[in-house]
């Protein structure tokens, strides 16, 4: 059974920071690409970063140089640190697992005030 478990959402003043991570069980972590999404309400579900297992990165163009995704195989686990979060990063952040399938978490609310 895959299990993608988030935690680290909350509420935060703009301009000011989070850490979110994703724990994953029941995969073979090591050989998944990884990544975190968000949906707003009313829009898409949207790609805010992902990475390969070999560690390569990106990142949405209006996320770039604010957040960085990591991941650690030895814990099973992708983090995202957001630095000088906006308004506009507010949404419900879901933790996605790819390989030849997609797993996703139930995800976690970022709400960032103006």
């Amino acid at each position: 059974q895959v299990q993608l478990v988030e935690s680290g959402g909350g509420l935060v003043q703009a301009g000011g920071s989070l850490r979110l991570s994703c724990t994953a069980s029941g995969i073979v972590f090591s050989i998944y690409t990884m990544g975190w999404y968000r949906q707003a309400p009313g829009k898409q579900r949207e790609l805010v970063a992902a990475i390969s297992n070999g560690g390569s990165a990106n990142y949405a163009g209006s996320v770039k140089g604010r957040f960085t995704i990591s991941r650690d195989n030895t814990k099973n686990t992708v983090s995202l640190q957001m630095n000088s979060l906006k308004p506009e990063d507010t949404a419900v952040y879901y933790c996605n697992a790819f390989r030849v399938h997609d797993y996703w978490g139930q995800g976690t609310q970022v709400t960032v005030s103006s």
